[in-house]
């Protein structure tokens, strides 16, 4: 009987051979942590279907990227629910905004030790949903553009470090960045939502965020699951207008867009692990049926492995932890 030569088991023996020869090696400042702040929360508002995710009030944010922070997390995406919403989402570009209100604090506490990453959409502040501005039920182009400049500043305005334009209007990121220039912003960086499918797996995101349309889709400005050429053209398009960094969302259905990315382009690739995704892992666990630490650490390896250099995670607080103990 011979017996094989190589033995690839060798190097898996225990852990510590297994931990050393890891090609891919998931670690806390890999990740973003979202952040929801509510302008009429008095106190946190827990998220049903985001078990472990609230709504946060104002005077709870700088504790809850504290916490972020003592975990090795060191940048945040903030998202804002602001008292009250119009037909042109003006909340999100008030100087006196909640996510302004938002990124001052967390500037004033921690200054850059902290990475402040902004959305610049206008669906969480429209009575509408929709991320845009409207005329006879249609979304404006054009005239979306204008609006995105002007939150862009305003954010750049209260401290932000990065802005992350999600509306998935054409031009936007040329708009902001020559918006941000003209407004003496131009160190600021932009992270494109630049592969931002039509996906079903946003939908815990609008329960936090409020921000379901009220008729129609979003199908017509985000893109369709089947295309991968599109993505590609899309992603050159905002490089070439000047984005920094760019996103493929959501991540888990779209590992193939992140690889492509990784391969075409020589700019740093960000994946979001989206409301869906972390909701699904999350009902798994509860049930019993997955190993919750497990199932995220290998969830979000490989999105590493496909290619993404940043990963926005609603389980970025948990991550240090879970890795000490694998």
């Amino acid at each position: 009987m011979s017996f094989p030569q190589v033995r690839m088991r060798r190097l898996r023996r225990t852990p510590a051979l297994r931990n050393i020869l890891n090609s891919v090696k998931l670690q806390p400042s890999d990740l973003i942590y979202p952040i929801f702040v509510d302008e009429n929360a008095k106190k946190p508002i827990p998220i049903k279907t985001m078990p472990g995710i609230s709504r946060l009030p104002l005077n709870e944010v700088t504790n809850d990227v504290r916490q972020a922070m003592e975990q090795d997390v060191k940048a945040v995406i903030l998202f804002g629910i602001p008292a009250k919403k119009d037909e042109i989402g003006s909340g999100a570009f008030a100087n006196d905004g909640i996510v302004q209100k938002a990124i001052h604090k967390l500037k004033d506490e921690f200054g850059d030790e902290l990475v402040v990453i902004a959305d610049i959409c206008l669906c969480e502040y429209t009575n509408h949903g929709h991320c845009g501005s409207l005329k006879d039920g249609e979304v404006q182009n054009d005239q979306t553009l204008e609006i995105l400049q002007k939150i862009a500043v305003s954010q750049a305005n209260a401290g932000s470090d990065i802005a992350a334009p999600s509306a998935m209007m054409d031009g936007q990121v040329e708009s902001i960045r020559e918006a941000l220039d003209d407004s003496g912003f131009d160190q600021n960086a932009i992270m494109a939502y630049s592969a931002k499918y039509a996906s079903s797996f946003y939908g815990p995101f609008r329960d936090a965020a409020d921000s379901t349309p009220k008729f129609g889709s979003r199908k017509s400005y985000q893109m369709s699951w089947g295309n991968q050429k599109e993505a590609m053209r899309e992603i050159e398009l905002d490089i070439n207008e000047g984005a920094d960094i760019v996103m493929v969302k959501p991540a888990l259905a779209y590992m193939d867009i992140i690889s492509l990315a990784k391969t075409k382009f020589n700019v740093p690739i960000a994946a979001y692990n989206v409301s869906g995704e972390y909701a699904m892992i999350k009902a798994a666990a509860q049930n019993g049926w997955i190993d919750e630490k497990t199932a995220v650490l290998e969830v979000l390896t490989g999105m590493k492995r496909a290619g993404a250099n940043l990963i926005i995670t609603y389980f970025a607080k948990e991550v240090k932890a879970w890795l000490n103990h694998i």
